[in-house]
Order: C-alpha cells, then sequence, then structure tokens
C-alpha cells in the first residue's frame, strides 16, 4: 500500500458522528467573541488550546461548554458549521450526519431558531459547492431532566423538515438510557430518527437499554458492548452501526493508548463499524487523521481502511441510489 495518509485521502467517506459545536477551532472561538462581545476564559489562542488536556468525558465537557458561550447568532451557527464542512471537503467527506446541542444555547437566551437556520444554511451551501450531503440530528443533553428534553423536542417541532433524527450525548456516568424513554418515544412517533451515545464510558448495559428503551438505529460509541458477547452478537446480526472515534477515546482516557484501541477487534467480528472525529477542534484530528491514526496504530491495511469507508456509507442515511453511486465511487477509488 501507498502511505497511509495518501490512500485514506483518496478514499470517499462519510462522517456519521461529529458535534458542529465541538468543531469550534479557538481561532474561530476568539474571532467570534471579538464580534459578539463575549468575553473567553482564556488570554489567547494558544492558552486556550492548552487547555486540551483531560482526564474524562467531564473536563473535556467544561472546556466545550465554555467555548459555546461564543455563539450567539444565526451567522455564528452559519460560520462554525462552514468552517467544519471545508475540512470535511478536503478530507473527502462526501456525506456528514451531524449533531447539534441546541440546549446548550437555549439554556443562554439563544433562539432555536438562530441555531438551526444559521447550521442549515451552511449545509444547504456545501451541496450546492460540494456535492456534500448531510443530515442534521438534535442530541439531548442527558445530564438535564426529562422536562427539559421534552422541551427541547417541542421547540424542534416547527422545524422537523430541517433535523433528521435525534440522539443523546453529554456525560453519560449516571444517566442511563432509560431516562429519556418516554422523550425518545415521542421524539419516534413524531419521525425523527433514533441514535444514542452509549458504551463510551458507561457500560454495555446503557447499549442494551439504548436499543431496547429507545430503540436506537445506530450507537455512537458503543466500545463497552464489546463487554457482552450475547449483545455483540445481537449488533453483528442485525447489523446495527457503531460510530467510534478513536482520537477522542485516546484523548479522553477511554483507552491508554491506540494500541490497545478495540477497532480491530469490531472488524474482527465482523460489527457494522465507522471511524469518526466526534469533537475534532478538542481532540487533535478530523476523519482523515482518526484514519491515519488508528491504523497505523492497530496495523490496519488497504481492505481494512476500504472497509471501513464503506461501513460509513452502509451505515448513514441514504437511499439506496445515493449508497450505491458513493459505493461505486469508492471502489474505482481505492482501484486508482
Amino acid at each position: 500500500m501507498t502511505d497511509i495518509a495518501s490512500f485514506v485521502a483518496v478514499l470517499p467517506k462519510a462522517e456519521l458522528h461529529v458535534h458542529v459545536e465541538g468543531t469550534l477551532e479557538p481561532e474561530l472561538a476568539f474571532a467570534l467573541a471579538e464580534r459578539n462581545g463575549v468575553e473567553l476564559p482564556y488570554a489567547s489562542v494558544e492558552e486556550m488550546r492548552a487547555a486540551y488536556h483531560f482526564s474524562n468525558l467531564q473536563d473535556f465537557l467544561d472546556v466545550y461548554y465554555a467555548g459555546a458561550s461564543v455563539l450567539l447568532e444565526r451567522r455564528d451557527f452559519h460560520d462554525l458549521t462552514w468552517a467544519y464542512l471545508e475540512r470535511a471537503h478536503a478530507d473527502n467527506v462526501r456525506h456528514a450526519e451531524i449533531f447539534f446541542d441546541p440546549q446548550t444555547h437555549t439554556a443562554r437566551g439563544v433562539p432555536f431558531g438562530a441555531v438551526v437556520e444559521g447550521i442549515r444554511a451552511a449545509l444547504d451551501e456545501a451541496r450546492a459547492r460540494f456535492g456534500l450531503t448531510s443530515r442534521l440530528i438534535l442530541c439531548f443533553l442527558r445530564h438535564l431532566d426529562e422536562a427539559a428534553a421534552f422541551e427541547t423536542l417541542e421547540a424542534a417541532m416547527p422545524y422537523r423538515e430541517h433535523i433528521a433524527g435525534v440522539g443523546l450525548d453529554s456525560a453519560e456516568r449516571g444517566n442511563p438510557p432509560r431516562k429519556f424513554a418516554r422523550v425518545f418515544r415521542r421524539a419516534r412517533e413524531a419521525g425523527f430518527v433514533p441514535v444514542a451515545h452509549a458504551g463510551e464510558e458507561g457500560p454495555a448495559a446503557y447499549v442494551r437499554e439504548a436499543l431496547d428503551v429507545l430503540r436506537v438505529t445506530r450507537i455512537d460509541h458503543g466500545n463497552n458492548a464489546l463487554d457482552d458477547p450475547r449483545l455483540v452478537a445481537e449488533l453483528v446480526a442485525r447489523q446495527v452501526p457503531l460510530t467510534v472515534c478513536p482520537l477522542s477515546n485516546l484523548r479522553l482516557r477511554v483507552v491508554d493508548d491506540l494500541a490497545s484501541h478495540p477497532l480491530r477487534r469490531m472488524l474482527e467480528q465482523d460489527l457494522l463499524v465507522t471511524v469518526n472525529s466526534d469533537d475534532p477542534a478538542y481532540f487533535g484530528g478530523y476523519v482523515n487523521a482518526n484514519y491515519v491514526a488508528v491504523a497505523e496504530a492497530l496495523g490496519l491495511g488497504a481492505a481494512e481502511l476500504l472497509r471501513l469507508a464503506r461501513n460509513s456509507f452502509e451505515a448513514a442515511w441514504l437511499d439506496a441510489g445515493d449508497r450505491g453511486k458513493l459505493i461505486d465511487e469508492l471502489a474505482a477509488a481505492a482501484g486508482a
């Protein structure tokens, strides 16, 4: 195989696990802070980036929410999303399914519509300019209560045509999926596709709850599912996708080093696993960097990388025709 980075670069791919707020680079954060008159708790871009050393998920979330304070206007959400989409296009991402956390913003008085309309404008622009298709996924913050999630779901209803799915993120420990069973039932009834973060810091039992109680179609992360062989067998039989984020797992101490990352074992057990960037501004790399890092650490070859890219299209919310075209493009690129 040619060098890994070059091979990864030519592969068309989908990204299915990226939080738009987690793509806020320090340079853009300072530019938006100046534009909006917001004072960040950092003296410089360098000082902000130096704070990106985390011992667990909560350490990261504290910095993440501080950074989000600069996002106030529709144009801020457009600029944030557009900056991500330019990077995704450079990484040959052809389709992106993007999380956003409206509660992070509405709690600060930002109108729900400003968030969705800003993001949506950038997504439409990327489709027109790059041919990059997308879906938008509203995430409920699991450290907040059920009532807050219901309020957010109701706020989303006027924007139903712009939001494809609902998810569940934020601090996993002590916040099991069943906490949001009624909210997810209402969301499914309204036509939203359900997904959930599970099995990153939480146990395999949280993955089971996400499947059985929330009735999700995809598991975000899912690392700890491997602790339950019966659960793994079901995930394989049903081909439930797992959206794994290697550099995120490393930076949040989910794994001690990438050489111990479970991705290879997931592939060996025929799980429908994909590679994604999660919160790339904070974790040191966008999607191609994640492919390269895990390939080098686990000794993945061209066949495995091609399989991961194909999995990204198989797991994406695409119609059969679009999926087939992208898989054909992938095969052509791999053979070039």
